[in-house]
């Protein structure tokens, strides 16, 4: 895999002179125009020079807020690419902007970025921000399983990650390299599970179910619905989502009386995890959820759930009416015969 190049937004906010950019980044007598976040996009290497020498003269207060503001914009417009940008930023002076470019930098999928995240979750002095970066290489275990990666990438990964596991790190350092880990198929990674779920102690359980859910295995099961009932509210919602990436069926029930949480957070995580499951009742639920709800974002969260339904359910019918292996190569076989029959 490799970072591919997007074009900078369409029309004239492309055509912003980058020392225009510049200047009004260094302004704080004015506020940084939304429109100058385009130009960050797709930096050319004279543009990052620039910027290189422009950047430690800008507050650390905005440049947080300029962080913030590419973080959301690359989510919601996929066609801008902030991946130069956000290399430049992993060597700034303040943690949090750190912390926000390697988040940023975890959505894009490319192979060079592997060795930039295990020096940070080394190296960087801020646990925060070695935890992002601990948490951005899961993405690249779970393409090593899917063998997208070389074996002797992936084994390195993991093995830096087990690491960073057993050491004296920071708990939230150790507890983001086991939510990476649990993509693993390797022989520990469960037993490594099953000891934060019972370690009493609620961020493991959290870091725990969020791994389940991400194994994909079965054997989480009766752990997932226990959690379903906890008082805590994280917990909750941690069980809620990994119900849904288990395919939990045993859990539709108490989804259904979940979507009456006063917790939106946990609502929307239950209306998607039934979404992902399917099954009898489930439409009628998150359709009255629908009309019901009087906040805007709810509503257009469970609009994508029901989109999402629809899909599970289309696989679902799919899998009922798919012809059986043997079955199709008989079929096939006459097929055949008949072409042959057919011919001149």
């Amino acid at each position: 895999m490799c970072a591919q190049k997007k074009p900078k937004s369409p029309g004239n906010l492309a055509e912003i002179p980058f020392q225009q950019v510049l200047e009004a980044l260094v302004d704080e007598k004015k506020p940084f125009h939304p429109r100058y976040l385009y130009p960050f996009s797709d930096l050319e290497e004279d543009e990052l020079r620039v910027l290189a020498e422009t950047w430690p003269r800008v507050s650390v207060r905005r440049r947080r807020a300029i962080l913030e503001d590419i973080e959301e914009l690359g989510e919601t417009n996929l066609t801008l690419s902030f991946e130069e940008f956000c290399l430049l930023a992993i060597g700034d002076s303040d943690a949090y902007v750190r912390e926000t470019a390697v988040r940023v930098l975890g959505e894009y999928e490319n192979d060079d970025l592997i060795h930039i995240f295990i020096s940070l979750s080394k190296n960087d002095s801020n646990a925060e921000v070695r935890a992002a970066a601990a948490t951005a290489l899961g993405r690249y275990v779970f393409f090593g399983e899917i063998e997208e990666l070389p074996e002797n990438t992936l084994n390195q990964l993991v093995e830096h990650l087990l690491q960073v596991y057993a050491s004296n790190e920071a708990v939230l350092v150790r507890r983001r390299a086991l939510e990476s880990l649990s993509y693993s198929s390797r022989d520990e990674i469960p037993a490594m599970i099953e000891s934060a779920y019972y370690s009493g102690k609620e961020d493991w359980i959290v870091t725990a179910l969020l791994a389940m859910g991400r194994s994909a295995n079965s054997q989480w099961n009766a752990h997932v619905l226990e959690m379903l009932e906890n008082d805590s509210t994280e917990i909750r919602y941690e069980a809620a989502r990994a119900a849904g990436e288990l395919e939990l069926h045993e859990s539709t029930d108490r989804l259904i009386e979940m979507l009456d949480d006063s917790d939106i957070d946990i609502r929307m995580a239950t209306a998607w995890s039934l979404s992902q499951i399917g099954g009898e009742g489930v439409r009628e639920a998150l359709e009255l959820l629908f009309e019901e709800t009087e906040d805007e974002e709810e509503a257009d969260f469970i609009e994508q759930a029901l989109e999402n339904l629809e899909f599970t359910e289309d696989m679902e019918l799919f899998s009922l009416i798919e012809v059986p292996e043997e079955d199709g190569d008989e079929d096939l076989d006459d097929f055949e015969d008949e072409l042959e029959d057919k011919e001149p």
